[in-house]
């Protein structure tokens, strides 16, 4: 299989890939929308993997971490390592001169994180963070509504991102395109807050900027998910508060029935987006109303769309319908124009800041101030902001 089905005639940006899991497949995917992007090499620590990777998607393998780095000075490096080996294979990546798309999380330690962002700093390199999905269709239009005052002044927001009673799902029996299964122990170790979490705060942190504090609980509620537990939580609350923006309480777990969903709360009634993992998701607005002096929102809310055509589109496979070639698109073209990334390296930071403080809250820590902060995210030109 072709690694690109589209046709480009000009110069391509040229990629890394670093590791060949699960989610590389879905990477590889999403590439095939970005004929502008060239895969100039992929290393996997398994020949074997690797081998089954490039074959199926005709890349260029290589034969260790040095020729991978070797094999397009400077190009940028899409980390897709497992989470605990993000720090130090991102440190090496940046110390080699090349700029860095890291899979969530950053590193799982903050000051970890610190010591990339600050790496990256000194380099004059860009270090950006998945997931990419604040790019998309939908988070767009959201935005887009939100500074157009759809829905008035926005008053609190509920995000959603529980995915089940993932224990006793098959998921020994989720395979990826090119044949890697789904790591459920790394997944029930690394924890559904690290790894979903960022699905809307990043679409939070674009519309508004820094988390000034997060009031969250965490806990494991199903210790028997596996053979060598205990695992991180697999369900958390949080209560975040913006310098800028609406109060929001966010909800991941591994537990909770099925719901990706986010109500935006304003003066004049609700904006709302059912499946967080659909760039093209229908963004709605009900607006509120009485009836026989009964206070409601609308039963039948009206599509929000934009003007004009967005992004490429990739078809749904699993649980997804995204792009995942959206942030290191934007983050080429930024490099390309000389102009900042949209997934700005204190995003990055920020991201995993917040997302760590839910992550780690247990029952204890009460109100944790942040220490980091980002900016809001220009929109993207086809939502209203500038090329």
């Amino acid at each position: 299989m072709n690694g690109h089905s589209a046709h480009f005639d000009g110069p391509k940006d040229r990629i890394l890939l670093l590791g060949c899991g699960f989610v590389a497949d879905l990477y590889a995917r999403s590439l095939q929308a970005h004929p502008e992007i060239e895969v100039a090499g992929v290393y996997d620590l398994r020949p074997e993997r690797l081998q089954q990777f490039c074959g199926h998607w005709g890349y260029p393998a290589c034969d260790s971490f040095e020729d991978l780095l070797a094999a397009a000075p400077g190009a940028l490096v899409l980390n897709l390592t497992n989470p605990d080996a993000h720090f130090e294979t991102s440190k090496a990546c940046l110390t080699a001169g090349h700029p860095v798309y890291s899979e969530k999380p950053l590193a799982t330690r903050l000051e970890d994180a610190r010591a990339l962002h600050q790496l990256a700093a000194q380099r004059g390199l860009a270090l950006a963070s998945a997931p990419c999905s604040a790019l998309g269709e939908a988070a767009q239009t959201l935005g887009h509504a939100l500074r157009a005052g759809t829905a008035g002044t926005p008053r609190a927001i509920y995000a959603e991102l529980d995915d089940g009673f993932v224990p006793q799902a098959a998921y020994d029996k989720w395979i990826s395109e090119s044949g890697a299964p789904w790591p459920a122990e790394d997944e029930f170790r690394v924890g559904c807050t690290l790894e979903h979490a960022g699905y809307y705060l990043t679409w939070l942190m674009s519309w508004f900027g820094s988390v000034r504090t997060v009031v969250a609980a965490s806990a494991e509620t199903i210790p028997e998910k596996g053979a060598h537990g205990p695992y991180a939580p697999d369900l958390s609350v949080a209560v975040l508060y913006f310098e800028n923006g609406p109060v929001t309480r966010l909800t991941c777990s591994i537990v909770a029935p099925h719901d990706h969903g986010i109500r935006i709360v304003g003066d004049k009634g609700v904006l709302g987006c059912k499946a967080a993992w659909d760039n093209g998701a229908k963004v709605t607005f009900a607006r509120r109303l009485t009836l026989r002096r009964r206070l409601m929102e609308h039963p039948w809310p009206r599509r929000v769309r934009l003007s004009q055509p967005t992004h490429p589109k990739v078809a749904r496979w699993g649980a997804a319908a995204m792009n995942f070639a959206l942030g290191p698109a934007e983050l080429l073209q930024a490099l390309r124009e000389g102009r900042p990334p949209r997934m700005s390296n204190d995003m990055a930071l920020h991201l995993t800041e917040v997302t760590l403080a839910i992550q780690n809250a247990g029952e204890h820590s009460g109100a944790q101030p942040m220490t980091t902060t980002c900016t809001p995210m220009p929109p993207m030109p086809w939502a209203g902001g500038e090329a």
